[in-house]
């Protein structure tokens, strides 16, 4: 069943009733987090927009959780390039329902069977089970949706030609699921398929973290599509935005490319960076993340350092908003899960 339902009306009604509550809880069960409130003077909201959001990079500084140490389950890490990093901090019941649902999201284009998945990326970013990097819990949450994984890079990083010439010979005649950061998918899939005539043409390509690389090669998201389906026949491809603070939610992009929506359960704000206010549709501004999925942390409304447009309200593909980014805030830290990598040595 898909979570791309609500129109943006019923959408915002929703999710000021769950987001306020959760506000209200958070700030029962988070000193820092009632401190925050308490010096904004922050008391109620008749809006979506209206409700506190905390700054991502708080995340960095401070340790935000509404949970007492002996139920954290999982610690979650950023991918801060400047040794600050994010710690997200997940309970039992927090760590299932994010599984959940973004299986849930994912099922929208890939149905409810797992399929045969290539994972574009080494087994051995998975070290440690209970603290992942951005990148690591991304690979690790993306691959339990496939089956009968092939890895395309060997353990020293490298593309593994044969282990994607083995899996698309058992196969390639049918659907199968391709994940991959976007930088990683480009260097290690796009090109070595095109090189090697490998056919991609029943793949469906979920991928995320970034185009700052691909930019500066002069590939936009339009481009990379393009050139996905000329050379390797893949035209399946959904790029998505999503972060390690709000982990679990994705804002998927639609099956005709473009922009990029808000599942059922999270919804976007794009903010005047000088006023705080809402802009309107085609207005760039800062990217405001909100989502009810994170229980265990007070992450549930968060300004990014992100730009980015709204394109459209219920006027696409599903339902809701529709929207883009456009990249990072000027001075803003690098942060792209794919923009980290270094080739091995």
């Amino acid at each position: 069943m898909s979570v791309f339902t609500m129109d943006a009306a019923t959408r915002s009604s929703l999710l000021l009733e769950e987001l306020s509550s959760l506000t209200d809880f958070h700030r029962s069960h988070s000193v820092e987090y009632d401190r925050i409130l308490t010096a904004s003077g922050f008391t109620s909201a008749s809006s979506v927009a209206d409700l506190p959001w905390l700054p991502v990079r708080l995340f960095k500084n401070l340790t935000l959780k509404s949970i007492p140490d002996d139920e954290v389950f999982k610690v979650l890490t950023s991918s801060g390039t400047t040794g600050e990093v994010s710690k997200i901090y997940l309970d039992k019941h927090a760590a299932a329902e994010q599984t959940r649902r973004l299986g849930a999201t994912l099922q929208t284009v890939l149905g409810p069977s797992r399929l045969p998945m290539i994972l574009v990326d080494s087994k051995g970013i998975l070290k440690d089970r209970r603290s992942f990097s951005a990148r690591g819990a991304g690979v690790l949450g993306m691959a339990t949706f496939g089956r009968d994984h092939a890895w395309a890079l060997d353990p020293s990083g490298a593309p593994d030609l044969e282990a994607l010439r083995g899996f698309l010979a058992k196969h390639g005649d049918k659907p199968f699921l391709i994940f991959g950061f976007t930088y990683l998918v480009w260097l290690h899939l796009y090109e070595v398929a095109r090189d090697n005539g490998l056919d991609l043409s029943n793949g469906i390509l979920i991928h995320s973290g970034g185009w700052k690389k691909l930019v500066d090669q002069a590939v936009s998201p339009a481009e990379f599509r393009r050139r996905l389906q000329a050379d390797t026949g893949l035209t399946h491809v959904h790029n998505y935005y999503g972060m390690v603070e709000q982990i679990g939610t994705i804002f998927l992009e639609g099956p005709s490319g473009g922009s990029l929506y808000c599942p059922d359960f999270a919804d976007v704000i794009i903010r005047n960076p000088t006023t705080w206010e809402e802009q309107p549709v085609g207005e760039p501004g800062l990217i405001e993340v909100v989502s009810t999925l994170p229980t265990s942390y007070p992450g549930h409304i968060l300004l990014t350092e992100d730009l980015g447009v709204l394109d459209g309200i219920d006027d696409g593909d599903w339902p809701g908003k529709r929207f883009s980014v456009l990249g990072r805030l000027p001075r803003a830290e690098a942060r792209g899960c794919s923009d980290t990598y270094r080739e091995a040595a």
